[in-house]
């Protein structure tokens, strides 16, 4: 079983300017928490035990938005230098999992719980 994921969150943002000039993208509400508290939320139902942040700069409140995570899983984190795409990424990552892993997109959500289209 797989229970180790990457969750790569060091892009810029520039698609959704200018919101992002003051929040990364994946803090953006979505009803009544970021974009990326459902991910980890999504993962942790899934039977994820670590979730491994590819950060970059200008994202700090995700971490400071996971300093006492409730959700029942290990959030680390590592930092891409400079956003050089996704598969450098998840790169960056190199080592983290030994069994396998899962890619979870920070700013991916598909019809979340509780909205109606």
């Amino acid at each position: 079983m797989i229970t180790d994921a990457i969750v790569p969150v060091a892009g810029r943002g520039t698609r959704l300017l200018p919101a992002t000039r003051s929040q990364p993208k994946e803090m953006l509400p979505l009803i009544d928490k970021p974009v990326v508290q459902y991910v980890v939320e999504e993962l942790a139902q899934a039977g994820i035990e670590r979730i491994l942040f590819v950060t970059g700069a200008h994202k700090r409140a995700i971490e400071d938005h996971f300093d006492h995570p409730d959700v029942g899983v290990k959030i680390l984190y590592t930092r891409q230098p400079q956003p050089a795409g996704l598969g450098d990424a998840i790169r960056c990552a190199d080592g983290f999992a030994n069994d396998g892993v899962v890619v979870a997109l920070g700013d991916g959500v598909i019809d979340p719980p509780g909205v109606v289209p």
